[in-house]
């Protein structure tokens, strides 16, 4: 596999700006990176094509839309074979109310974030979505209290 070349403070730049302003002209982007609209361009596409930049999105207030309820779930598998992970991580995927999945190196298998409108739809999601996912064992939940920090916050 090619190695990839390294990102210059020019790409840097360009991914902050872009990560909090994705709407940015691009005549506003390379003003605030130091360089013309050309070179900019090419950088933009350089860094969608690595796979850098993966798309641009609205950041959506969950708390305006009804979505204010975030727990985190641990989730211990009965089986960590890789198809039985294979099996849970695609799964998973099919879950609207889980925001985030990270497999995690310690007492449990994985964490999920799940989001939902209140703790009746939470609890219906871990009955019939979570609880039934391929191979899970057993779950706890931590229901957070507030939102210090979160992308696009």
């Amino acid at each position: 596999m090619a190695e990839r070349p390294a990102l210059d403070a020019f790409d840097r730049r360009i991914l902050e700006v872009v990560a909090r302003e994705g709407r940015i002209s691009l005549s506003e982007l390379a003003e605030r990176v130091g360089l013309s609209k050309s070179p900019v361009q090419a950088r933009l596409r350089r860094l969608e094509a690595r796979g850098a930049i993966r798309g641009y999105r609205a950041v959506i207030d969950p708390a305006a839309v009804g979505l204010d309820h975030v727990a985190f779930v641990e989730v211990r598998l009965s089986d960590t074979r890789e198809q039985a992970l294979a099996q849970f991580n695609a799964a998973v995927r099919a879950v609207p109310e889980i925001e985030a999945c990270h497999m995690i190196a310690g007492s449990f298998d994985y964490l999920l974030k799940v989001r939902t409108g209140g703790m009746a739809a939470y609890r219906a999601a871990l009955a019939e979505h979570i609880s039934t996912l391929p191979h899970v064992a057993a779950t706890s939940t931590y229901v957070a209290m507030e939102t210090v920090k979160e992308e696009g916050r």
